[in-house]
Protein backbone atom coordinates (compact mmCIF):
# COMPACT_ATOMS: atom_id res chain seq x y z
CA UNK A 1 0.00 0.00 0.00
CA UNK A 2 2.84 2.40 0.80
CA UNK A 3 4.36 1.77 -2.62
CA UNK A 4 1.15 2.79 -4.38
CA UNK A 5 0.89 5.97 -2.32
CA UNK A 6 4.55 6.79 -2.99
CA UNK A 7 4.10 6.32 -6.74
CA UNK A 8 0.97 8.48 -6.72
CA UNK A 9 2.80 11.24 -4.84
CA UNK A 10 5.73 11.08 -7.26
CA UNK A 11 3.39 11.29 -10.25
CA UNK A 12 1.66 14.35 -8.81
CA UNK A 13 4.98 16.04 -8.08
CA UNK A 14 6.26 15.48 -11.61
CA UNK A 15 2.98 16.74 -13.07
CA UNK A 16 3.28 19.90 -11.01
CA UNK A 17 6.82 20.54 -12.20
CA UNK A 18 5.85 20.17 -15.84
CA UNK A 19 3.09 22.71 -15.35
CA UNK A 20 5.68 25.20 -14.10
CA UNK A 21 7.63 24.91 -17.35
CA UNK A 22 4.48 25.37 -19.38
CA UNK A 23 3.50 28.49 -17.45
CA UNK A 24 7.00 29.95 -17.59
CA UNK A 25 7.14 29.35 -21.34
CA UNK A 26 3.75 30.96 -21.83
CA UNK A 27 4.74 34.00 -19.78
CA UNK A 28 8.01 34.53 -21.59
CA UNK A 29 6.37 33.94 -24.97
CA UNK A 30 3.56 36.38 -24.25
CA UNK A 31 5.99 39.08 -23.15
CA UNK A 32 8.19 38.50 -26.18
CA UNK A 33 5.26 38.45 -28.58
CA UNK A 34 3.85 41.67 -27.16
CA UNK A 35 7.25 43.34 -27.34
CA UNK A 36 7.85 42.37 -30.95
CA UNK A 37 4.34 43.44 -31.93
CA UNK A 38 4.77 46.81 -30.23
CA UNK A 39 8.16 47.38 -31.85
CA UNK A 40 6.87 46.56 -35.33
CA UNK A 41 3.59 48.44 -35.02
CA UNK A 42 1.41 45.33 -34.93
CA UNK A 43 -1.40 44.37 -32.59
CA UNK A 44 0.05 43.90 -29.11
CA UNK A 45 -2.89 41.71 -28.05
CA UNK A 46 -2.45 39.33 -30.97
CA UNK A 47 1.31 39.26 -30.49
CA UNK A 48 0.90 38.34 -26.83
CA UNK A 49 -1.66 35.64 -27.66
CA UNK A 50 0.50 34.03 -30.33
CA UNK A 51 3.66 34.33 -28.23
CA UNK A 52 1.92 32.87 -25.19
CA UNK A 53 0.59 29.90 -27.13
CA UNK A 54 3.97 29.24 -28.72
CA UNK A 55 5.78 29.61 -25.41
CA UNK A 56 3.42 27.18 -23.70
CA UNK A 57 4.09 24.57 -26.37
CA UNK A 58 7.85 25.05 -26.13
CA UNK A 59 7.71 24.90 -22.34
CA UNK A 60 5.76 21.65 -22.46
CA UNK A 61 8.04 20.04 -25.04
CA UNK A 62 11.26 21.20 -23.38
CA UNK A 63 10.24 19.69 -20.07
Amino acid sequence: MKTIISLAALTLAVSGLSACSTLKGAGVGAAGGAGVAAATGGSVEKGAAVGGAGGAVVGTVAD
